[in-house]
C-alpha cells in the first residue's frame, strides 16, 4: 500500500475513534458540523440529478419529435406528388376540352392527334404525332391547334407521322396582314435555340405601313394551307432598300404542344 493511502486510512480511523469517544452532545455537534459542511454538496448533487433527468427527458422528447417530423415530411412529399399529378390531369383535361370545342367549331374535317415525341436538338423544327396512314394521314396536310397553324405533315407512317413546324425555316407559308394589302412569305428562322422563337415575314412592299400587334393569316395560295388560318402577330418591321420584312410572334405556343389537329380535307365543311 502506498504511504499516502496508509496515512489517509489512519487519519480517518483516528477521527472516527475520536468522534465516538466524545459525549453525546459533542457527537451531535460534530454531526451538525459534518452535515452543514456537506449540505451544499448534497443540494448541488440533487440539482445535478434533476438537471440530468430533465436532460434525458428532453432527449427522449426530441427523438419523438424527430420521428413525428419525419412522418410529416413523408406525408408532405406524398401530397406534393398527388398535387403534381392532379395539376397534370387538370392540364390534360383542359387541353382535351379545348380540343373538343375546337373540333366542334372548326370549319374543316380534322383528325385529333397527340404529340408523342420531340427531340431537344430539333425542338423548334419537328415533332411526332400519334396518327398515321391508318387514319388516312398523308404528306402535305396542314396541322393546326386551337391557337393557329402548327405546321405540315412531312413523313406519315402506319400509326404515326412527323410534322414540320411553322418555326422551321423549311416551312414556308403564303401570308397576309389584316387590315393591309401586304402579302409575303412567312417562315421560321435558322438557329433559334433559346427563348420563344419568332417568325420572319419576307417580301413585303418597300414602304409597308404595318405596326406591332397586327395579325397575320394564311392566304390560301399554293394549295397546301387553307385561307384565314391565324399565324401570329407582328412584333416589328424592318424596311430595306427594295422590300420590307417583319418579325412575327407565333400564335401557337410551340414550347408546349399537346393536342393538335390534322386537316384531312382542304375543302371546308358545309354547315
Amino acid at each position: 500500500m502506498k504511504p499516502l493511502n496508509l496515512i489517509a486510512i489512519l487519519l480517518f480511523m483516528s477521527g472516527a475513534v475520536w468522534a465516538l469517544t466524545r459525549s453525546e452532545r459533542s457527537v451531535r455537534e460534530i454531526q451538525r458540523g459534518y452535515f452543514g459542511a456537506i449540505g451544499p454538496f448534497l443540494k448541488s448533487g440533487s440539482q445535478t440529478e434533476a438537471y440530468a433527468r430533465s436532460f434525458l427527458d428532453e432527449v427522449q422528447h426530441s427523438k419523438v419529435l424527430e420521428a413525428e417530423i419525419a412522418t410529416v415530411n413523408r406525408e408532405i412529399g406524398r401530397l406534393h406528388i398527388v398535387e403534381s399529378r392532379y395539376r397534370e390531369l387538370e392540364r390534360e383535361n383542359t387541353q382535351l376540352r379545348h380540343a373538343l370545342d375546337f373540333k366542334k367549331t372548326s370549319s374543316f374535317n380534322v383528325a385529333a392527334a397527340q404529340v408523342i415525341r420531340r427531340q431537344p436538338t430539333t425542338w423548334w423544327q419537328t415533332v411526332e404525332i400519334d396518327v398515321g396512314e391508318e387514319r388516312n394521314i398523308c404528306s402535305q396536310l396542314a396541322v393546326l391547334s386551337n391557337e393557329g397553324l402548327v405546321g405540315i405533315i412531312d413523313r406519315p407512317a402506319k400509326d404515326r407521322s412527323s410534322v414540320i413546324l411553322l418555326t422551321d425555316e423549311a416551312c414556308q407559308v403564303s401570308a397576309k396582314v389584316e387590315d393591309s394589302p401586304e402579302v409575303g412569305i412567312l417562315s421560321g428562322q435558322r438557329g433559334q435555340f433559346e427563348g420563344a422563337p419568332l417568325l420572319r415575314l419576307k417580301f413585303l412592299s418597300k414602304n409597308a405601313a404595318l405596326h406591332s400587334g397586327q395579325r397575320v393569316f394564311t392566304t390560301g395560295r399554293g394549295g397546301i394551307f387553307q385561307a384565314n388560318i391565324l399565324l401570329g402577330t407582328i412584333v416589328s418591321v424592318e424596311k430595306g432598300a427594295e422590300d420590307s420584312e417583319a418579325l412575327v410572334r407565333p400564335a401557337v405556343n410551340f414550347a408546349d404542344l399537346g393536342t393538335v389537329f390534322v386537316v384531312l380535307s382542304k375543302e371546308p365543311l358545309k354547315k
